[in-house]
Parts: C-alpha cells; sequence; structure tokens
C-alpha cells in the first residue's frame, strides 16, 4: 500500500445497549459476570509479548464482596521496570515503519471486539473490579473505550493531512515522527476506557508504552492487553506492569530515553512526578511531553430562573453515578434560597427510592467504593459534617463495610461556602450545598470561580439567557467542560472534549486532535524543485 493514500473508515459513536429485563445482552453480561467471579486468575506482568510471573504478589477483590479473593497479580520490581522500557525501545522503530494504516488496523479491529465477542468480558470485568453498575460498565469499557479507538484514527488522519503552504518551485512537507524514546501511562481505577486510551492514543501515532495501571485496575486492564493482542498489536509496543508506583515512576523518570507521561490520578502525584521530571531534565535527550488529567471539585451553579426538577435529576445523576468516582462528578452545588427547598425535597424523595448494593443486582443505583481507604476517607468526612455548626447532614450519611465499601448518597447543606467539602476533592457520592440570597447571583459566580484549586467541569442551570451568559463570562476560566442545563460529566468521545485545567490538569483534551497533536514531533522537510546555482541575488546586480 506504498502507493496509496488511505482513507479510514467513517465513525459513529457506539450504540449504548440499554440491558433491559429480558434482553440478550443482559443474560450475557451476567453469566460472564459469574464466571468470572468464581474463576481465580493468577494475572502476570505483559512485557515483549511475554507473560512474566513474580514471587510478589497482590491479591484481587471486589469492592462490593471485598471477602471474595479473585485471584492475584505480579508485582514488579526495578529490574522488570528496565526490561520493560528496554522491550518498548526495541519495538519502537519496527512499529514506526509499520505505518500509520497499519497501526490504525490494530485498533480499529481491537474496538470492533470490544464491541462484539469481548463486550460482556470486559463490561463484567469492570463491574466487578471497579464495582460499577452495568450502565456504567457499558459506557466506560465498551462504548467509550470503542470511541477512544475509532476516532483517535480519526482525528491522526486529520493531524497526517494538515501540510505546510508550498510556494512556487518549492515543496513543503511535514512528517509526524514519534517521539523519540518511549512514552509511560499512569492509568487510574475508575475508568476501563481511560486504561486502554493513555497507552493506544500515543501508540497510534507510532509511539511505544510502558504501562502502569492502578492496582485496583488490574483485572480489566488484563482483559484490555487481551483485546490489544488479539488485534494483532506487536510485542513490546505496549508492556503493562504493576507494583510499587514510587517506585515504578522513579525508575521510568531515570532513563533518559523517557520522552513523555500520559497520566490520569490525583493532582498531588502528578505535581510530585512533574517535579520529578524538571529535577532530571538534564538527563533527557529531549523535553518530555507531560500531559494529565488530574483532579476536580465540579460545581453545579443554579439561578432562581432554573429548572427545579432539572436540576435535582442533575444533582442526583452528577454526583452520585459511580459512588461520585468521577473527576467530573459534581461535588459542590449553589442553590438560590427562592428554589432551595423545592430542590432538596425532590432530591430527598429520589434517593429514599435509591437502592445500594452489588453491580450484578441491576436494582441497583449505587455500588461500592473503591477500597477501604476510600471508605475511611468518606466516613471521616461525614463524621466531621455531623460534628460541625457549619454544615449539616440533610440526606444519607450511612456508611458501612461489612460485606463490601459502601457508602450512603450524602447530601450535605453548609451556611459556610468555604467549608472544606466545598473546596477539597472527596472523591465519593458525597455532595454539599450551598444555598444563597437571589439577589446575589453575581457574586456567587465569583465565589465559584474563586473557591476551588480546580477547573474541570461545571454547569449552570436556568431559563434566563442573560444569566447563561454571564455564568459563562464570569466562570470562563473555572471549567474546562462547561454545561449548559446538563450534569457536569458525561463526556462524549469526538463531541465533548475532556479535560481542565489550573489543578486538574494540561487540558490536552482526551478525546480530540488536541490529545495526539502531543504524541508527535513534526519534521518540516523543503525541497526545492530547482536549486540555485549562483549565490548572487538580483540586488547585486
Amino acid at each position: 500500500m506504498k502507493n496509496s493514500f488511505i482513507k479510514s473508515p467513517s465513525v459513529e459513536n457506539e450504540e449504548v445497549l440499554l440491558y433491559a429485563p429480558g434482553s440478550k445482552e443482559k443474560d450475557e453480561v451476567l453469566k460472564a459476570y459469574d464466571h468470572l467471579l468464581n474463576t481465580k486468575i493468577d494475572i502476570k506482568l505483559k512485557i515483549d509479548g511475554r507473560e512474566i510471573d513474580t514471587k510478589e504478589k497482590n491479591k484481587m477483590s471486589p469492592p462490593h464482596d471485598y471477602k471474595n479473593i479473585l485471584g492475584s497479580y505480579s508485582i514488579a520490581d526495578k529490574n522488570h521496570v528496565d526490561l520493560a522500557i528496554k522491550s518498548s525501545l526495541t519495538a519502537k522503530e519496527k512499529w514506526n515503519e509499520l505505518g500509520f494504516s497499519e497501526r490504525a488496523s490494530i485498533f480499529l479491529k481491537a474496538a470492533e471486539l470490544i464491541c462484539g465477542p469481548y463486550r460482556k468480558i470486559i463490561n463484567a470485568s469492570t463491574m466487578i473490579a471497579q464495582s460499577k453498575t452495568i450502565h456504567q460498565a457499558e459506557i466506560d469499557a465498551a462504548c467509550e473505550f470503542a470511541d477512544f479507538l475509532r476516532f483517535n484514527v480519526k482525528f491522526a488522519e486529520e493531524i497526517y493531512n494538515e501540510q505546510p503552504i508550498s510556494s512556487d518551485g518549492t515543496w513543503n512537507k511535514l512528517s509526524y515522527r514519534p517521539l523519540e524514546g518511549f512514552v509511560y501511562a499512569i492509568s487510574p481505577f475508575n475508568f476501563t476506557a481511560i486504561g486502554g486510551n493513555l497507552c493506544a492514543a500515543p501508540a497510534l501515532m507510532g509511539n511505544t508504552i510502558v504501562w502502569k495501571p492502578s492496582d485496583y485496575q488490574v483485572f480489566s486492564a488484563k482483559v484490555t492487553m487481551d483485546i490489544f493482542e488479539e488485534a494483532g498489536l506487536p510485542d513490546g509496543v505496549i508492556n503493562m506492569i504493576f507494583g510499587d508506583p514510587e517506585m515504578i515512576t522513579n525508575q521510568v523518570l531515570s532513563s533518559k530515553e523517557f520522552a513523555g507521561i500520559h497520566f490520569t490520578g490525583s493532582t498531588s502525584v502528578f505535581k510530585n512526578i512533574w517535579r520529578k521530571i524538571g529535577n532530571n531534565i538534564n538527563l533527557y535527550k529531549n523535553y518530555p511531553r507531560i500531559v494529565g488529567e488530574t483532579g476536580g471539585k465540579d460545581f453545579i451553579m443554579v439561578h432562581p430562573s432554573a429548572n427545579v426538577k432539572e436540576v435535582s435529576t442533575a444533582v442526583i445523576r452528577g454526583s452520585f453515578e459511580f459512588q461520585g468516582q468521577k473527576c467530573s462528578a459534581a461535588s459542590r452545588v449553589y442553590l438560590p434560597k427562592s428554589i432551595a427547598n423545592k430542590v432538596l425535597d425532590i432530591i430527598g424523595n429520589k434517593l429514599s427510592e435509591i437502592k445500594m448494593g452489588p453491580p450484578n443486582d441491576f436494582q441497583n443505583f449505587i455500588t461500592a467504593v473503591i477500597h477501604r481507604d476510600a471508605f475511611e476517607r468518606l466516613k471521616n468526612a461525614i463524621q466531621d459534617a455531623k460534628s460541625s455548626k457549619d454544615v449539616k447532614v440533610l440526606y444519607g450519611g450511612n456508611c458501612d463495610d461489612s460485606v463490601g465499601y459502601f457508602i450512603e448518597p450524602t447530601v450535605l447543606v453548609t451556611t459556610d461556602p468555604k467549608y472544606i467539602t466545598m473546596e477539597k476533592e472527596l472523591f465519593g457520592p458525597i455532595v454539599t450545598v450551598y444555598i444563597y440570597d437571589d439577589k446575589d447571583y453575581s457574586k456567587v459566580l465569583k465565589l465559584v470561580d474563586t473557591t476551588s484549586e480546580y477547573a474541570l467541569t461545571g454547569a449552570i442551570f436556568a431559563k434566563d439567557r442573560y444569566a447563561i451568559k454571564e455564568a459563562l463570562d464570569k466562570l470562563e476560566n473555572s471549567a474546562g467542560n462547561f454545561y449548559i442545563n446538563d450534569k457536569p460529566s458525561g463526556a462524549v468521545v469526538g463531541q465533548q472534549p475532556f479535560g481542565g485545567a489550573r489543578a486538574s490538569g494540561t487540558n490536552d483534551k482526551a478525546g480530540s486532535k488536541l490529545n495526539l497533536i502531543r504524541w508527535v514531533s513534526p519534521r518540516l522537510i523543503k525541497e526545492p524543485l530547482l536549486t540555485p546555482k549562483d549565490y548572487k541575488y538580483p540586488f547585486l546586480g
């Protein structure tokens, strides 16, 4: 295919299956869930296409049933990290020479596998390992993951087709080289799709990867690697290792071949990594690309003209889906006094209907938080609220770790707009409400902008278009993804490129061309079609 300009297939977002009672997809995913839950597995490191078993291992268990041991996974040491780096560097030349259409074919095939024979498996593994309801697993592990892979091909093609102007007698060309060295990917527990994309996006552009998934996403990460391998990914292009994150990161950052990091996780961890890269800057061949999506303290700002039912729905879905364990989850709400009681009453009535339990019971809207540390952190925040004079626990507040790490959806109402739960990211099913005087709408917009260090997502609810315009203007830098009359979560690849600024990350917009451009190093090639043969210019006479 050397003499062809290849056009990639047209792309649309993957349809979200409903898993309604009696549906084929519901039966299939529950069978896969039961099979995976009752099959012990030993997950190994994957380096240069080989499974590597280690003496040191950690056990895995579902957050909603932590006494049920799923199996174990291997823990890497420094030698394994070095081996993964070497493997990625060895694979680099052949992978880049393979060419874009061949690389793209692998990830397009992976998307088809995700949406076909692996759909029930990757969804079930995500339900088990990350305690997601089937709806949350479907929109993440199946749909968003496939969307990332398909749309990335489209975006990459657009990048490669962007070429400079050529004047008369000259041909100018841009070659979009991969970064020189290897890319380090660190993925969080909460989204299977993010883990896959953090690896696949740079790899599509010709880079090779050392991937460190979260310890609490190993189960579904293994399925991701299985899919990539079945799709034909060559050995060494993506190397998956588990273990102590600080040791692995320090070892990776000590390599002069380190070319960039693709990160999703906490702000404090990302800042620490950035500092280490800066301290090592004289070691590297190039200035490493630092791409990260980090924390959020996402807001819903409500104007007196807003529809109370729309607001209450946005609060419940935006705050409590996946137990609030989304960086985009709504965690602070500003309600005008004139409609506050109506909104809160509706929320309370709806929360009384919500059921909590394991994800294989499709009646449950809420399942467990990811691990004991998260449970204790959230429990302590609720206990602090119960003892504070500045805040009231209006709904929820109960915690139960007898079987799994269950935190009841909790609504706090505070009289202090700077109360800690209005500022600090909790990453759980807790939302704090501040009620303001209607006349202070403009002042509260400034309060929203200055309360948190983050700027990831936010929403304005209003019928009044002047109020919406004012919010858009005054909150311009408060959120990288801004929603009008909608919850501040649920970004769709290709439709709402995702990312924020301030302490929320580098805003390189996953699910867009803006992210992929970070993984190339362009080379300009100029070729005069008739090369000058005399140094003299006309002005010399």
